[in-house]
């Protein structure tokens, strides 16, 4: 158990018994300050004067009446709910319990001066004896807060006995209820700390574990079935460490390809550098490879650091409203120029009047790569097609070529960096990262890109952009 679970048990145990306390204790205020006003004597009052204690006085009148003395002595002996005391013409208790003078005085204060009404009697019998009757104020019931009776775990059968100064069975009853609150106090600040500290235990093991590297969520079993806040911030710490541990993954692979894609320029460098040693008169061939595998390494380096601020960026630097049918022909223009150099032509379909809101640069560069990636995977004497069509709130280009396609499998995976497609089989130059560099663009730009093969060979790219008009 942590610390937390015994902060939350005894705060909440503290309350429970502090309020327990608190209640019982203003109720017994309350009820000795109603006893005292009845007669407006104070605290020296011992005679209850109240309408329940006069019922009792009539009772135990018409009890010696039919009964006797004998009748008497069980009716106060049996008495539960009132304490009834009977003195002989000596001032003894027929049950022989201490009175006090204090009583003895009260009692013949209030004989003589009336003012006890129906709750104090003087009792005459055949024979002339005279006894007086009156019930003792609060005895047991102001007693119960000052420790346990005698007999308060007696069994269900007990009886007060005669001459008995223990309290009757039913005055065990506030005692037994104490106890009950107390215990069940305990059981709701344990259960309460308990459901509290057990989220926490479990975020401080995903904490410590993640701290160690460990980022696989760790807080679902602990939080499942709950609810709550702490539920809610346990399930956010596992989406934080998952992306984490995604962005952790993607920056290895990253690494490694990098690492790869850097490693056979810089051999082919090392190669050409060697050859200008070794044979003089190749000087100018081998400085015309050190120079193509500089430009490739500069591109490489370009698209990478293109590549990194669109991860890292939040935000679209200097947003404005573009014709999409204007950019594409301009990007059309300028790939038909290279498409022509290699037989190959490109041809734009289709119309739209929508504008978007983005930036010109970056929306150029994304369509360009996946035109110039068109271009690259269509057969001589083909056509790498360009289509703009309109849609609900959007505007839709198809980017269409004859090419060999893609693996199905492999359809989500050709946005991701450095993903080639068979090159050797292709034989096509280039690092994997035009297309994953128009993922994030678009993406950026609230849009979507997806690949489809299509039917008859070929691969459909098709970028979709909000529309702003």
């Amino acid at each position: 158990m942590g610390r937390l679970f015994w902060k939350f048990f005894f705060a909440i145990l503290f309350a429970q018994l502090v309020t327990t306390v608190g209640v019982g204790a203003t109720f017994w205020v309350w009820d000795q300050a109603r006893d005292n006003s009845a007669d407006g004597k104070g605290r020296g009052a011992h005679i209850d004067t109240s309408p329940s204690a006069s019922a009792v006085i009539d009772a135990a009148a018409l009890t010696f009446k039919y009964g006797g003395v004998a009748g008497l002595r069980e009716l106060a002996a049996s008495a539960t709910s009132k304490s009834i005391f009977v003195l002989d013409g000596g001032g003894k208790d027929l049950l022989e319990r201490s009175v006090g003078a204090d009583v003895h005085a009260e009692v013949a204060r209030l004989l003589a001066s009336g003012e006890h009404g129906n709750a104090l009697r003087q009792l005459s019998g055949a024979d002339g004896q005279r006894f007086t009757v009156f019930v003792r104020r609060g005895d047991w019931p102001a007693r119960a807060f000052r420790g346990p009776p005698p007999d308060m775990f007696a069994g269900p059968g007990a009886h007060r006995r005669e001459g008995s100064r223990g309290p009757p069975d039913g005055y065990r009853l506030p005692y037994i209820t104490i106890a009950m609150g107390t215990l069940a106090s305990l059981l709701f600040a344990a259960l309460l700390a308990w459901y509290f500290s057990r989220p926490i235990r479990a975020l401080r093991d995903a904490f410590e574990a993640a701290s160690s590297g460990d980022l696989a969520p760790r807080f679902g079993p602990a939080g499942r079935g709950r609810g709550d806040e702490l539920a809610d911030l346990g399930h956010d710490f596992d989406r934080m460490s998952g992306q984490l541990r995604a962005l952790m993954d993607n920056q290895r692979r990253l690494l490694h390809d990098v690492s790869h894609e850097l490693r056979s320029p810089l051999a082919r460098l090392q190669a050409a550098i060697g050859l200008a040693h070794q044979q003089p008169d190749k000087v100018a061939t081998s400085l015309e490879r050190i120079e193509r595998e500089s430009a490739r390494m500069d591109k490489l380096v370009g698209e990478l650091l293109t590549l990194s601020r669109l991860e890292t960026s939040t935000a679209l630097p200097a947003a404005e409203e573009i014709a999409i049918m204007e950019l594409i022909e301009e990007i059309a223009a300028d790939a038909k120029f290279e498409a022509a150099s290699q037989g190959r032509q490109v041809v734009v379909s289709g119309a739209s009047t929508a504008r978007v809101m983005g930036t010109p640069d970056l929306l150029w560069r994304a369509i360009e790569n996946v035109v110039r990636n068109a271009i690259k995977h269509s057969p001589p004497d083909a056509a790498a097609e360009i289509v703009v069509a309109s849609a609900p709130g959007a505007v839709l280009v198809h980017v269409c070529d004859r090419g060999p396609g893609v693996d199905p499998l492999a359809l989500e995976t050709i946005f991701e960096p450095f993903f080639r497609s068979n090159p050797i089989a292709n034989n096509l130059d280039g690092h994997g990262l035009g297309l994953a560099i128009a993922q994030r663009v678009v993406a950026a730009h609230g849009g979507t890109i997806v690949a489809a093969n299509r039917d008859g060979g070929g691969l459909r790219v098709t970028v979709s952009l909000p529309s702003h008009c």
